[in-house]
């Protein structure tokens, strides 16, 4: 699409507007934000376009619509596809070697699940290798009311946290400021990065690497502004 408006604001109740005229959802209903910061991020994103719009390069609009036109209509149903992520945890698998590697998820992912023990007063079934492990009954169901006590716009925000690194923990504790970003995506993409360390990096895996990292950056973007 050309672009087809001169200027973005941020107006009255958080309306994005084009040229003074709101902005609509693809579902139609109107894009505002539950708060000026977001709102005013979001029309950033409208005003930094060129000659034509690339929605590839707005995923704050992209969460917001979501928010909007998915989320909210069917709040419970997208909250329980998140918060089965706490039955399969992924700092709850760890590697049978080599020592190195299991030294590394121990110092990245021991601290996560320290948190979320402390946080919600759970435990935790930590295996190695991948048969799945069950997890204690109230840890799955205290993980799951943490998320389902969020509302549409801290789902989306959530989602491509949970979804990209596999783990609700690391979503959760960068969702509530434990972790900041940089720590939070170590820990979320330790195996690929070691693997890129051992034998060498591939181009093709590091772009699609480097895409889920813009995907999780913008879901801990979008929360901070909420």
């Amino acid at each position: 699409m050309k672009r087809f408006y001169r200027k973005a604001t941020a107006g009255e109740g958080q309306a994005v507007l084009l040229d003074g005229r709101p902005v609509k959802t693809p579902g139609r209903a109107p894009l505002a934000p539950p708060s000026a910061s977001l709102a005013e991020a979001i029309a950033d994103e409208w005003n930094a376009q060129g000659e034509t719009i690339d929605p590839r390069s707005m995923p704050l609009t992209g969460l917001a619509n979501a928010a909007i036109d998915r989320i909210a209509p069917a709040r419970e149903a997208f909250a329980d596809g998140l918060a089965v992520y706490g039955q399969s945890d992924l700092l709850c698998y760890r590697a049978e070697g080599p020592a190195p590697l299991v030294a590394r998820q121990a110092g990245l992912w021991d601290p996560l699940l320290d948190w979320a023990r402390s946080r919600y007063d759970i435990a935790f079934e930590v295996t190695s290798g991948i048969t799945h492990r069950r997890q204690p009954p109230e840890t799955v169901e205290r993980l799951s009311a943490a998320v389902h006590a969020r509302g549409p716009f801290e789902l989306a925000g959530l989602s491509p946290l949970v979804t990209v690194s596999g783990s609700l923990i690391i979503a959760l504790a960068l969702a509530e400021g434990a972790v900041g970003l940089d720590r939070a995506w170590a820990a979320a993409a330790l195996d690929e990065l070691w693997q890129a360390e051992q034998w060498g990096e591939d181009a093709e895996a590091a772009m699609a690497l480097a895409g889920r990292r813009a995907d999780f950056a913008a879901g801990a973007r979008f929360l901070s502004l909420l």
